[in-house]
């Protein structure tokens, strides 16, 4: 039975390995049991599927993870945590902990090999400091994914759902948009953690598009559009454009790019929505093939 979410436990196990965070791995655990709960509830795990944790700490959430679903692989890089979870997750037969970088994994070998290459649900209590990089790297390595479901950091989750024009719209949240759907299902206070981060987190959803719902040539030169719209938030598009290294035309080929969709020469590009970014990046990409042609 899952017990870890229970504080008196956390700090048992927790005393019994005179266990010390770790700064460096952002390490805060989940004590609260409805917290849990409404993890397991908002990921939909089923007893067929096969579910990747991301950071099991001392398996608060692994444990109510292999409750519900028919297989658990749990990625902690903390080595220290590896017999903790040894001992945690004892009772039960269907996890397997391997204690690695999920940075440098090969996920679609796991998902291939536990799950027949079918998606996989992916859980996870991110450190905040590298929320970003994950994500992205599950989206973009095509890893087939059903939904990750994850908690970050409120105003992170809060980015991912952002729609043009709003402060907080950028990189991060076209690139969601792209690949999932995302949705905020629980705000979860610093109390419920120990330690107690100094910031409010969220539990945020990201369901897999089945589709993109944009149609691109080239989704790498899409996303290089994109960060070098956000990287000079103050310039205008066709400035932001023109400064950026990995898009070679010149600022007379933008312009006329950004006139084609219907767009002033001096907009910005935080007021672009993901199917004018699309359409940039397909009219930009004829024009840089045509220049290499030359």
């Amino acid at each position: 039975m899952a017990t870890l979410g229970i504080p008196a436990n956390t700090i048992a196990v927790l005393q019994k390995y005179h266990f010390n965070f770790q700064k460096k791995f952002g390490q805060n655990f989940l004590i609260d049991t409805h917290v849990l709960e409404k993890i397991i509830d908002a990921a939909g795990v089923m007893k067929e599927d096969f579910v990747l944790e991301i950071g099991p700490g001392i398996g608060t959430m692994t444990q109510y993870l292999a409750e519900a679903a028919r297989e658990v692989t749990a990625v902690e890089i903390d080595k220290n945590l590896i017999p903790i979870l040894a001992d945690t997750l004892s009772g039960y037969d269907n996890v397997a902990v391997i204690n690695e970088d999920i940075l440098k994994l090969d996920i679609s070998k796991i998902a291939e090999e536990k799950n027949g290459g079918k998606p996989i649900k992916v859980v996870a209590n991110l450190p905040y400091y590298i929320t970003t990089p994950i994500i992205m790297g599950l989206f973009e390595s095509h890893v087939p994914i059903d939904s990750i479901t994850i908690m970050v950091q409120k105003e992170v989750a809060d980015r991912m759902q952002e729609k043009p024009g709003s402060k907080e719209y950028g990189a991060l949240s076209l690139a969601v948009q792209y690949y999932a759907k995302p949705e905020i299902v629980a705000v979860v206070p610093p109390n419920c953690f120990m330690p107690r981060p100094k910031v409010g987190s969220a539990v945020i959803r990201l369901t897999r598009h089945e589709q993109t719902p944009v149609q691109v040539d080239d989704e790498k030169l899409m996303f290089r559009i994109i960060r070098a719209s956000f990287n000079q938030r103050r310039k205008t598009l066709a400035n932001g454009l023109s400064n950026f290294p990995e898009i070679h035309l010149e600022k007379e080929l933008i312009q006329q790019s950004i006139e084609e969709l219907g767009l002033p020469v001096n907009v910005r590009g935080e007021t672009l929505s993901l199917e004018q970014f699309a359409e940039l990046s397909n009219i930009l990409g004829k024009k840089i093939e045509n220049k290499s042609n030359l």
